[in-house]
């Protein structure tokens, strides 16, 4: 992420008729088009984003492993070079300070999360270097995502290289038009996906190059808007709406995030308490808002708003976090936290604005594992 919070393409996205806006500290594409298109294009065939709002840093040096596998939540002394994992940095009362994925490299780890997120990350950690070996360090890394059933041969004719068939978060180094870049599996929409980091000076090329491939594979620009649809449709949290510091690893449905044989790190008391416990009082679930379809490309009224208050008999039991029409079920829904006792999928609740809305399990729809981030 460029340290102007700009993504390096944004002129020239805006020159080709973009509308940009601010998602994550960046300024990068709302829109290209009719987003419901562009998500349906991802649903369909593939969906090319500019994930400038990303941030990479590095942690380097001989006692990384060590260091890293004791602080955050998931185990990272089990990885080779070329697989990842997702993790979290917790308080040590078990709230989540920050999310990230962790890929293993030869010489060091790089850690990718959200950019306004990435400073908080790179501090939260090393308050915690003392004696260690340890050096913590931003790369100056941009990533273009490629989300779609048909993403994995728009890479390999992007790039032209053959790309191996990667678990999630694989990962693997390889050069382009003379720029280094690596090529990480990470669906960020329920459907196959694949990151390419680049410097600055090489995006524009990848960018070019994927734009130049986009008819034989069915691909559409797509811009955050779309992006937003396509995770909330896959049940994914983000950090600023589903998470932040009051929540906690059960309440999101992380477990994806936890090693729970590792032993110690920050925070694992509160969360094997709540393991043993069972549940946690609150619970991320789905929403489904019993309202009209709205037409494809207007929309039938403002889905609900965050923070709007949820319902059971006139008692206020939650609140929704995100919302949106979906276009792959052409209904409203919503991300929602609700009390354990009205977390049951069928539960009947009402919106503060009248809505109705039942609770429902997620994802509403996925190819990838439940809560995948």
């Amino acid at each position: 992420m460029a340290e102007s919070g700009r993504s390096p393409l944004a002129d020239y996205h805006a020159s080709q008729g973009a509308t940009l806006g601010a998602y994550h500290g960046a300024i990068v594409p709302a829109r290209f088009t009719d987003p419901v298109g562009e998500h349906l294009a991802v649903r369909a065939a593939s969906g090319l984003f500019d994930f400038s709002f990303r941030a990479q840093f590095a942690l380097a040096g001989e006692d990384r492993v060590r260091f890293l596998h004791r602080i955050i939540s998931n185990d990272v002394k089990s990885l080779a070079p070329g697989q990842g994992t997702y993790a979290t940095l917790l308080t040590a009362q078990g709230h989540i300070l920050a999310d990230f994925h962790v890929f293993s490299a030869d010489d060091r780890f790089i850690l990718a999360t959200d950019g306004d997120l990435c400073e908080k990350a790179m501090k939260g950690l090393g308050r915690y270097i003392i004696a260690d070996r340890v050096k913590i360090e931003p790369l100056e890394l941009f990533a273009i995502a490629f989300q779609g059933p048909e993403s994995r041969p728009l890479v390999s004719k992007t790039l032209h290289v053959d790309i191996p068939e990667l678990p999630e978060y694989g990962h693997f180094a390889t050069n382009y038009a003379g720029f280094a870049v690596r090529v990480v599996r990470r669906s960020s929409t329920g459907e196959e996906g694949y990151e390419v980091w680049v410097s600055a000076k090489g995006l524009m090329g990848v960018w070019g190059a994927a734009c130049g491939q986009a008819p034989t594979y069915g691909t559409l620009a797509c811009g955050f808007e779309a992006l937003e649809s396509l995770r909330i449709e896959a049940g994914i949290p983000r950090y600023g709406a589903e998470l932040d510091e009051e929540t906690m690893i059960h309440e999101a449905g992380l477990l994806n995030a936890v090693s729970f044989t590792k032993g110690c790190y920050v925070g694992q008391e509160i969360v094997e308490r709540t393991r043993a416990r069972g549940h946690a009082n609150w619970r991320l679930v789905g929403l489904i808002v019993e309202s009209p379809a709205p037409p494809r490309t207007t929309g039938y009224g403002p889905p609900p708003a965050p923070g709007e208050k949820l319902l059971a008999d006139g008692k206020e039991v939650g609140e929704v976090t995100s919302a949106c029409f979906s276009p792959t079920l052409a209904k409203t829904i919503a991300l929602a936290y609700v009390r354990r006792e009205a977390a049951e999928p069928g539960t009947k609740l009402s919106l503060a604005s009248g809505a109705a809305a039942s609770v429902t399990a997620l994802p509403f729809y996925s190819k990838t594992p439940t809560n995948q981030k």
